[in-house]
């Protein structure tokens, strides 16, 4: 019976993930359609369990009357069978209902749901452009995506819930006391306009504390997290009290917001008893004066004092609840500011997967600029033109900043251009889909990011279709199969089943980088992007992979970026950019032979670092002895 409730909903469901719309109910509603059905199923059933307690409360006043009433010979042959009706509904129905009831709330709505939003809500963050999470914290969006979908799921079954009660419960009490005595409705209006007075006061204070309590915990999360991720950069530093500071400055902004949201909660409290205490002052009035006219019997005083008692105790629910409301929808449209945000880079409507035949890459007339579309920077390229032919093997130069990473990323879609475009075997990047562009393209970075998983899912992500051998060769080829067999973590795992910890950092550099390596020798793409590949490695481990790197290099297209010049001198051409723009182009010997740009940067570099410009002065500076103690 569990099983099947909790299967009524498919919490994971395929298909193309999509933007979410910016407006409050539609954003709602997008995350809530597959579950639409057993809400109103939920709503429906909350209905009849509200209904069967009002009449119970019916039942239980004229219980009252028929035992001021009847005789004791014969009042169970006169009420025998209302008796056992009553007992049925309390002892049978109601719990029926109530079961009913929870399996629709506990098992198909209440986890699913807001897995439902999770799941949607990830997938389209998945989405986004390299751009949004450089500007983003990762723990602030990992926190709306997780509060975003419970927020969602909290407001619409307690707005469900209280427009079920509310509707049942005093559309129920209105017409059993206007049965009894119309004038003990007139205690009940009151009230509901004193409370609708309440709630109109203090519910939009509160979901506006709310919205900025939820932006409050989600910085102050981001920046907690943001500590625990470079958490080896702030012990080098040793400045663990700047980041207690920085946490602290965060968490005090949160507790302003709290401060403010228990004020009005006092002041909430405070103003609801006071009018809950009048209404029960007045019900008791009015009844006990129309009981001493005769107008009501014992039973009607019962039946209202008991609904006043339950109305007592539900306003502070209800208003509780719409406190709640409002608090949760002010985390759903905090949350809409991130997740309803469309991606920087889409596919073209028509876009076709990438076909690479041969591997030329072709880029033509290149305008591009970090936050140029909005006016905020010039141009990184401005018109850029450079062809590499099907196999070519080239080398990127130049100093920090020229545009080289910059040409990679674009190559790779990481950004739209401004102006341009780039062709691959003739195909517009801009035409086809992200996936297979990048599925075309084998990467190695200078910063080599992993993922928090065993050493075999970090080899093989890219290729999951790869065997066993496959990634042990990969292993051999990068030269990490001897550190490899050698890793343990925690949990006792080693070699290919250990976990590298968040980002890699249970490993060096050098090995993180050897593992990226073989990741890519284990991909095989045709086009092959080399940025730093090498650069965290000793001299004699650089010298082993640069023979496999060579050796995968045969029939493909290449892209090799390096500040140690040695690395890339023996390439089939090298091309120097400067500002932006391509200043020189040929092979090593014919360059030098040139004694431009590559010539002055090959004979200033030291250490294999480029863009280390000194004047004389400033040698002279370096080379002096140094004085002090």
């Amino acid at each position: 019976m569990f099983r099947f409730f909790e299967t009524l909903v498919n919490p994971y469901p395929a298909g193309e993930p999509q933007v979410p719309p910016r407006g409050l109910l539609p954003f709602i509603l997008h995350f809530s359609r597959p579950v639409l059905p057993l809400l109103i199923a939920m709503s429906l059933v909350t209905a009849l369990v509200s209904a069967a307690e009002v009449l119970f409360f019916s039942y239980m006043g004229e219980l009252v009357d028929w035992l001021a009433d009847a005789e004791r010979e014969g009042f169970f042959a006169e009420y025998g069978w209302r008796l056992a009706g009553m007992a049925a509904l309390v002892v049978i129905g109601l719990p029926l209902l109530t079961l009913l009831q929870s399996l629709l709330t506990h098992q198909s709505i209440f986890g699913n749901y807001p897995m439902l939003g999770r799941w949607l809500a990830h997938r389209h963050m998945l989405r986004q452009s390299l751009a949004f999470y450089q500007d983003e914290f990762a723990g602030r969006v990992s926190q709306k995506v997780m509060q975003t979908a419970l927020a969602i799921r909290e407001t619409v079954m307690k707005l469900m819930d209280l427009l079920v009660y509310v509707l049942v419960y005093f559309a129920g009490a209105m017409l059993l006391m206007g049965q009894a005595e119309p004038w003990l409705m007139a205690p009940l209006g009151a009230w509901l306009a004193g409370y609708v007075a309440i709630m109109g006061v203090f519910v939009p204070r509160l979901r506006r504390v709310s919205m900025d309590q939820a932006d409050a915990r989600a910085r102050m999360t981001g920046r907690i997290v943001d500590s625990y991720s470079n958490i080896q950069t702030i012990k080098l530093f040793a400045d663990t009290r700047r980041e207690q500071d920085y946490a602290r400055d965060a968490m005090e902004r949160f507790m302003v917001t709290v401060h403010r949201q228990m004020r009005l909660a006092t002041k909430l409290t405070l103003s609801l008893t006071l009018l809950n205490s009048l209404l029960l002052a007045a019900v008791a009035a009015t009844a006990i004066g129309a009981w001493y006219l005769e107008a009501v019997t014992l039973g009607a005083i019962a039946v209202a004092i008991a609904l006043v008692m339950r109305i007592r105790f539900m306003s502070n629910w209800i208003l509780w609840e719409v406190a709640g409301l409002f608090e949760n929808i002010g985390t759903v449209q905090d949350g809409i500011n991130t997740i309803a945000r469309p991606p920087a880079v889409l596919d073209a409507p028509d876009a076709r997967a990438l076909s690479v035949p041969r591997g030329e890459i072709r880029c033509e007339a290149l305008r591009f600029g970090y936050g140029l579309a909005t006016g905020e920077a010039r141009p990184v390229f401005d018109g850029l033109d450079l062809t590499i032919a099907p196999g070519e093997r080239v080398g990127l130069i130049g100093r920090s900043g020229a545009g080289k990473s910059t040409l990679a990323n674009l190559l790779l879609r990481f950004y739209d251009l401004q102006g341009g475009r780039i062709l691959i075997d003739g195909q517009d990047i801009a035409g086809v889909t992200q996936e297979s562009l990048r599925r075309r393209i084998g990467m190695v970075t200078q910063d080599t990011s992993l993922l928090h998983r065993s050493v075999r899912d970090n080899i093989r992500y890219g290729s999951p279709g790869a065997s066993e051998a496959d990634i042990r060769r990969a292993m051999r080829q990068a030269h990490a199969d001897a550190f490899i067999a050698e890793l343990v973590d925690a949990q006792g795992r080693r070699g290919l089943d250990a976990r590298v910890g968040e980002r890699g950092v249970k490993l060096s550099g050098g090995q993180r980088q050897r593992i990226a390596i073989a990741r890519v020798l284990l991909k095989n793409a045709p086009i092959l992007v080399l940025d730093e590949a090498t650069s965290a490695l000793d001299s004699e481990v650089e010298a082993a992979i640069q023979e496999q790197l060579y050796a995968l290099m045969a029939g493909k297209t290449v892209i090799a970026i390096a500040h140690r010049l040695s690395t890339i001198a023996m390439l089939d051409r090298l091309v120097v950019i400067d500002a932006g723009r391509i200043v020189e182009t040929g092979r090593h010997d014919e360059l030098l032979a040139r004694d431009g740009l590559y010539a002055a940067l090959w004979r200033r570099q030291s250490g294999g670092f480029l863009g280390l410009e000194c004047d004389g002065e400033a040698e002279a500076a370096l080379s002096a002895p140094v004085s002090g103690p």
